[in-house]
């Protein structure tokens, strides 16, 4: 997966802002590596390009606002002088296309997914001021046959066309990576198939279509290659890979190819789905050498009746005996989830059921959220509706009780030995994450000692906790790096 040489014009730079979550980092270096094959020479910062592609979420209300406020302060930038184009991609400028472009006109465009093949071109021609029109937003699930099985062959002949669909499985350009360190996203699979009232991500991303597991393997030699240690595996339902190929547990048969890769110390998995934890994919998970003991499970609520009402399954008793389950299995294993606040319909006594349960459920890190209703969703249309004053009041309530509990989780591992990667390096103290901390929205172990550089797998032993993160002292190091990857202060 080598990058081809390009030549770069001159004048014809381009910065990349990422908004959102990891499967929209692999888009943005996907989006990389098809402006620098085209010419483009990538810069970091936005007031240095002659474009600026921002890569924006549109999935709850709070992360739109941000890829807003993002565009606003890029034209900022250019009104100063700085870049001469400012383009909006990613999943809000799918989700509203048109709409978008009407009501934002501080963008020069705005880009849907079905641009993404011929990103380069279609920069050029904003450049040039050539009018790009935004397209019409549709409900991207109508691409793909129904049937999970009949997908894969569908997804790549759709991707052989000139504007095939992208981001989607089958033929890929190279990805370049836009940030360095030992950690990096690598995508599973885009789409989901799944129907929950609050979310209106199937929409735009389409139906659930798994990469092939070859395809998967060469871009994680690739990155194995450009110094990345831990592989952490995205996409919007990790628990559905391999369905529409044709194998269920395809998942669990990938894990181990992936660890045993040279160079590759680590793979994490995220975005799993709870109602899909087959007891194979558990197991594989947490026993598996190289993978971590890490779940990423958004429970979302624990009521019973709530979820049926969210289109979603389980309760409370059944969430704990999978959360028991698995530490069965691997005592030390991180959970991490999510859970909405306030959908409607949501009782004094359904609330009191989710307290319980976040009491209980000695969660490693967790996220809350107060509902919102999304355009296009069923929850937008239900009723009764939580009033607001009664959702901050929940969500506030809430958010302190999960403060204390990942906490007191974080509290257990004190004196107990976790493996770190390392992150950065300042003198003596490194700071990386341990098999139960995923990157960026987890907590972090702080390494006392000498020796160890970026990329180096080390042992620690935790002599304090400090919220979620953790203090430790080094211990020997496990793996160490090739150091293709430089330590940063």
């Amino acid at each position: 997966m080598a990058i081809p040489e390009a030549t770069p014009a001159a004048g014809r730079r381009v910065a990349l802002v990422t908004l959102g979550c990891a499967r929209n980092e692999v888009d943005s270096e996907e989006l990389a590596g098809r402006l620098e094959r085209g010419g483009y020479t990538l810069v970091a910062e936005p007031a240095d390009a002659d474009a600026v592609l921002v890569n924006t979420c549109g999935f709850i209300e709070s992360a739109k606002r941000d890829s807003i406020d993002t565009v606003l302060a890029a034209r900022d930038l250019k009104a100063a002088g700085g870049p001469q184009a400012i383009v909006a991609v990613g999943c809000l400028a799918e989700r509203y296309g048109d709409q978008l472009a009407a009501s934002l006109p501080e963008a020069d465009a705005v880009l849907g997914f079905d641009h993404y093949a011929d990103i380069a071109q279609r920069l050029d021609d904003v450049l040039a001021g050539r009018a790009v029109p935004a397209h019409t937003p549709r409900d991207r699930r109508s691409l793909l046959p129904i049937t999970p099985v009949q997908r894969s062959a569908a997804a790549r002949a759709i991707a052989d066309l000139p504007k095939g669909i992208a981001p989607a499985s089958g033929p890929r350009v190279v990805r370049r990576r836009l940030e360095g360190g030992p950690v990096a996203p690598l995508k599973l699979a885009s789409g989901c198939d799944r129907r929950c009232a609050f979310c209106a991500i199937p929409s735009f991303r389409g139906s659930f279509v798994s990469r092939d597991p070859a395809e998967v393997m060469d871009e994680a030699r690739w990155l194995a290659d450009h110094g990345v240690r831990e592989l952490v595996l995205v996409s919007e339902n990790s628990t559905s890979y391999g369905k529409d190929l044709g194998d269920v547990r395809l998942l669990e048969k990938l894990l181990p190819d992936l660890a045993g890769l040279p160079g590759i110390v680590r793979v994490r998995v995220s975005y799993l789905q709870p109602a899909e934890m087959r007891p194979s994919l558990v197991e594989a998970i947490a026993t598996t050498p190289g993978v971590a003991a890490y779940f990423d499970m958004s429970f979302q609520h624990a009521s019973g009746t709530l979820l049926r009402r969210m289109r979603r399954f389980g309760d409370a008793a059944g969430f704990l005996d999978l959360l028991t389950g698995i530490r069965k299995l691997a005592p030390d294993a991180g959970v991490r989830s999510n859970f909405i606040v306030g959908f409607p319909g949501e009782s004094a006594a359904d609330f009191t059921v989710l307290e319980r349960f976040v009491a209980d459920a000695r969660l490693d890190a967790a996220g809350f959220f107060g509902y919102s209703d999304e355009d296009g969703t069923e929850g937008a249309s239900l009723k009764p509706k939580v009033r607001r004053d009664v959702i901050a009041r929940r969500l506030a309530l809430l958010t302190s009780l999960g403060e204390v509990t990942v906490s007191a989780r974080a509290h257990e591992r004190v004196g107990t030995t976790v493996e770190v990667l390392i992150e950065s390096v300042d003198g003596e103290l490194g700071e990386g994450r341990g098999a139960h901390q995923a990157p960026e929205v987890d907590g972090v172990v702080a390494v006392r000692g000498y020796g160890f550089g970026v990329g180096d797998l080390v042992t620690a032993v935790v002599t304090d906790s400090v919220g979620v993160d953790l203090v430790a002292d080094l211990m020997a190091i496990v793996d160490p790096a090739h150091r293709a990857v430089p330590a940063t202060s």
